[in-house]
């Protein structure tokens, strides 16, 4: 069986994160709780990265159409009038394009974080993906008040400052991606020793 200590989970700042100055302030809350950055760089992607980074199975394009009509129902908009379609399997791409477009945009801030439960951690710290349900308290929930109605009709992706690994697949997957195989710095932080005892 694995410790839970030495979960380790992967963190992008997005581009609206850095654009913003919000870099030191998250990874400030990550620290102070006690999750350990292993790793850490800051670059612009390219756009083969970040499509790599994204699933390309049809049911997961189809998903995001789906919530995205789900968001022109609830808020009374017509899909079809404003993206053409109402067909989710036709939509899913443009929303993953429109992904695509925002990480492409500007300077991201990749990491990997390792700490006690470290991917629900990062999840909880972060917020719910739509910043318009996040609580206080949260990176989302202080820092951004996008929707995802407003930026369906603006035709791109939610400013939601961060993207947080689902599972510890995922997390492995993804530090792979964006790492490679020797991603770790590991050290001992002061608080390593409270945690042991």
């Amino acid at each position: 069986m694995s410790d839970a200590r030495e979960e380790k989970t992967f963190l992008m700042i997005k581009p609206d994160g850095v654009r913003r100055g919000l870099t030191g302030e998250i990874i400030r809350r990550l620290e102070q709780v006690g999750l350990k950055i292993v790793a850490l760089k800051l670059y612009r992607p390219t756009e083969k990265q970040v499509d790599e980074h994204y699933p390309k199975d049809k049911a997961w394009i189809t998903r995001l159409g789906q919530k995205t009509l789900s968001t022109y129902e609830k808020f009374g908009y017509d899909a079809k009038q404003e993206l053409g379609t109402a067909e989710a399997s036709e939509i899913g791409p443009m929303v993953r394009q429109w992904l695509i477009d925002f990480m492409t945009s500007g300077p991201v801030v990749v990491m990997v974080i390792k700490g006690v439960h470290a991917v629900e951690m990062v999840r909880k710290l972060s917020g719910p993906t739509m910043p318009a349900d996040a609580e206080l308290g949260t990176i989302r929930g202080d820092f951004s008040i996008d929707s995802a109605a407003v930026a369906n009709r603006e035709k791109r992706a939610v400013f939601n400052l961060v993207h947080a690994s689902e599972t510890q697949d995922e997390a492995e997957h993804e530090i792979k991606h964006w790492f490679g195989e020797d991603a770790e710095h590991n050290y001992e932080r002061t608080d390593d020793a409270v945690y042991k005892m």
